[in-house]
């Protein structure tokens, strides 16, 4: 598998290395989103503060639709200096380390603005130190988005409603045992594979936020959407530890003032798009569901166990210190 992703990235970085000449430094960035996503326009707001920031001596390149891999083999890229930084789900590094399951646990925050608050906490900062174990450095956090399901089977106003549906999620055990226990069918997948796998009835239905929908056109073989809210997902932008550590205090205080006003632009695009993306669904023929805060509450109620479950698998530290993080911001 590694190999496979250390020819494409060997391919990819043959493009680039024309354009870079004349920089001394180059950082090449990989992630799996399409360009119409918000997060790769907000990275391309990240190239252009760093190359004008830099005069020149940075050259940004972004590699887009999983054109460098699947996210674990870019991350893994990322370890072995072979790409420069990665922009996977943050829900990825638990593969490394289980205290990251806890940030996608299904029905964790009651708003988008409480799972901010969190991260944006010192319990976030301690989950960023946390991949530096991992010969990276955490950039912070730039939005995914809050998950919603979308199938051919029915529409989805209950947990009873999911029962057998065999739906495309992430290759992350959290998720699968969140619609395991809502009686779905779970059936991990690269995110890559989804449409046509939709389109050839090899799986009933997906769940992603409407930016994802709409930019992979998914409403395209989809007859229903739910607004489950089943999660709030998060990328965790990653730099290679040894290169950021090559670079000057400048270059790097730079490249972090950048990620965090790329994040800033990002969430401007996302107030301002996401009713337009449920509109352009509903265009479509999708028939949408906008589920109720009761109807949301009947799956955050079912799904409480594998909340309690990943106690366990996360560490009792780090779980309780993320939900104190929760509840305060709660509070507040």
């Amino acid at each position: 598998m590694f190999k496979n992703s250390t020819l494409a990235l060997g391919a990819a970085m043959a493009v680039g290395l024309t354009f870079a000449a004349s920089a001394e430094t180059v950082i090449k960035v990989g992630h799996g989103a399409a360009e119409a996503f918000h997060m790769h326009r907000a990275l391309v707001k990240f190239e252009e503060l760093v190359e004008a920031g830099s005069n020149g001596e940075i050259d940004v390149q972004i590699f887009p639709s999983s054109q460098m891999g699947p996210d674990r083999e870019m991350i893994e890229g990322v370890q072995t200096g072979v790409l420069e930084m990665a922009i996977p789900p943050s829900s990825f590094f638990a593969g490394w380390d289980p205290a990251f399951a806890v940030i996608e646990l299904p029905y964790m925050y009651a708003s988008k603005d409480i799972a901010f608050d969190v991260l944006d906490s010192e319990a976030g900062d301690a989950m960023l130190a946390r991949v530096e174990d991992q010969g990276l450095v955490g950039l912070g956090w730039l939005e995914l988005g809050v998950r919603n399901v979308t199938n051919n089977v029915r529409p989805v106003a209950s947990p009873d409603d999911l029962e057998g549906i065999k739906l495309r999620t992430m290759k992350v055990p959290a998720h699968v045992a969140t619609f395991e226990t809502l009686g779905a069918n779970p059936t991990p997948m690269n995110f890559g594979e989804v449409y046509s796998a939709l389109q050839q009835g090899v799986i009933d239905g997906q769940e992603n936020p409407l930016a994802i929908i709409t930019s992979q056109r998914f409403y395209e073989v989809q007859k229903y959407l739910s607004t489950t809210g089943h999660v709030f997902a998060v990328y965790m932008p990653v730099i290679s530890k040894p290169f950021f550590d090559e670079l000057s205090a400048e270059h790097q205080q730079l490249i972090r003032e950048s990620m965090a006003a790329a994040r800033a632009y990002q969430a401007e695009i996302v107030a301002a798009e996401d009713a337009a993306q449920l509109e352009e669904i509903r265009a479509s023929g999708v028939e949408v569901l906008e589920l109720t805060a009761e109807q949301r509450k009947a799956f955050a109620d079912k799904t409480e166990s594998v909340r309690l479950q990943y106690r366990e698998e996360v560490g009792a530290k780090a779980y309780d210190a993320w939900v104190a993080a929760v509840a305060a911001a709660s509070e507040g």
